[in-house]
């Protein structure tokens, strides 16, 4: 069970690393996603914390009673104007359906919108159908495949505008 109180959300450290990509391929293989095309053979996936050290890169990480459960992550898109991309969001079976796929999202729109950004696009897999609710519950916007995508596997995109509040 998680409790909120045994739960944080923080930054990702190296230590996370090879926890974080075990999450990532279990959950892409239970869904028969272990294939090329899709997050399961990226090259940085067992070095996440390296690769979101760079700009325009960042990790969060769900810990529940001192132990990682899952994290989500946001890199600079440069195929739309001003816009982030959401990327690695998984949870571990036991983390899920418990409201912290969405705060992890709450999260991530938040510092999206604290940096200036003015728009989160993420693509997902038709399989993936309680995510997609997830997205979709978030006020995401399904669009047309981009030219530009990396996981050439991935065949639902989607887009949320996001409500930048001007500085008094």
């Amino acid at each position: 069970m998680l409790k909120q109180e045994n739960v944080k959300i923080r930054k990702i450290q190296p230590q996370d690393d090879l926890t974080l990509a075990k999450i990532i391929r279990n959950s892409l293989k239970s869904v028969h996603l272990d294939q090329p095309g899709t997050a399961y053979f990226d090259e940085n996936l067992d070095h996440l914390s390296q690769y979101y050290q760079k700009e325009n890169r960042w990790y969060w990480v769900l810990e529940a009673n001192q132990k990682v459960m899952g994290g989500i992550g946001l890199e600079r898109f440069a195929y739309f104007p001003n816009c982030l991309e959401v990327q690695k969001c998984y949870l571990c079976p036991e983390a899920r359906n418990k409201g912290w796929g969405y705060r992890l999202l709450e999260i991530v729109e938040q510092e999206a919108i604290q940096k200036g950004y003015e728009m989160l696009y993420l693509e997902t897999h038709s399989i993936l159908k309680p995510a997609i609710a997830l997205y979709r519950k978030r006020g995401f916007q399904e669009i047309e495949r981009p030219a530009c995508i990396v996981h050439s596997k991935m065949d639902r995109f989607f887009i949320k505008k996001l409500e930048v509040q001007p500085c008094d």
